[in-house]
């Protein structure tokens, strides 16, 4: 039977909250999410539940990681539908600051990611994200004081900038990416493919296509430039606007030159009509 979870907004309610569950010596994990939740989010819960006995997930919609041009305001938010999927998966504690509980008046410090934030992939055309990111995520991580914390695969450099943050602050807790949950047709689901019209969403799946045809192409020893190419150009004559599609080392992202280079991950980022789709494979 599906329990309505514990809502906290306030910095000392969580405190108090989260104490309440070490007291009973529980282990913790943290979903951190922007809301507007799909089946992909409550695959990353699932997960939270096998690797610890309570879960928070966080509800923020975060202006840092918007640039102005960006649709902050207009963002997905659907409050009570995502209560009540949380409320069917038996969540015990979901955070939910407004921007004054996050940022209040005076807030004066930021952390400045390096590494794989700075790796020319969405940071070459996001510049002001990752800082933002890591931000609202260090904060996450030191609000709720979790074991491990889940993100999910689609978003592969962000997965990569948390994790080494994690590590490096020393904030003692492990990060744990899941694998990116699909539709039927193999689009990446997102918050926003709600923005898509009808014909974008029939063209949307090319970028999963095109992926794994570049991955069968790589995996059989072609010429790791002739495959990335030939890809491009298959997405850009589908009536995409292309920021990258690349080939990068699945670890540290660094660009491969041959496929002898490492673990490969190919990544893409293109804009159909308005609405930006990223998404990534392992080769």
């Amino acid at each position: 039977m599906s329990r309505s979870p514990t809502i906290v907004r306030t910095v000392p309610a969580l405190r108090r909250a989260v104490d309440g569950l070490r007291a009973r010596k529980a282990t913790v994990a943290l979903v951190p999410t922007m809301g507007a939740l799909h089946d992909g989010h409550v695959s990353l819960v699932r997960v939270a539940k096998r690797r610890a006995t309570r879960v928070i997930v966080s509800i923020f919609v975060n202006p840092t990681q918007f640039a102005p041009t960006e649709d902050f305001s207009s963002y997905p938010r659907t409050w009570k539908a995502d209560i009540a999927r949380l409320a069917a998966e038996n969540v015990d504690l979901v955070w939910h600051p407004d921007v004054k509980a996050m940022y209040p008046e005076g807030f004066a410090t930021r952390i400045s990611p390096e590494g794989p934030a700075t790796a020319g992939l969405e940071d070459r055309f996001r510049p002001h994200f990752f800082g933002g990111v890591a931000t609202v995520v260090g904060k996450l991580l030191t609000q709720c004081r979790p074991d491990v914390a889940i993100f999910g695969e689609k978003d592969f450099q962000q997965l990569r900038v948390v994790t080494q943050m994690a590590r490096d602050l020393d904030l003692g807790v492990r990060v744990i990416g899941s694998k990116t949950i699909r539709e039927r047709d193999g689009l990446a689901m997102s918050s926003r493919n709600v923005y898509l019209s009808p014909d974008e969403r029939r063209l949307a799946p090319i970028l999963y296509r095109t992926m794994k045809e570049a991955a069968t192409r790589l995996r059989s020893g072609e010429d790791v430039a002739a495959a990335m190419a030939a890809g491009s150009e298959v997405i850009k004559a589908a009536g995409f606007a292309l920021d990258y599609f690349e080939v990068r080392h699945a670890e540290t992202l660094a660009p491969i030159a041959a496929t002898s280079d490492g673990p490969m991950r190919i990544l893409v980022a293109a804009k159909l009509g308005t609405t930006r789709l990223i998404d990534n494979i392992a080769v």
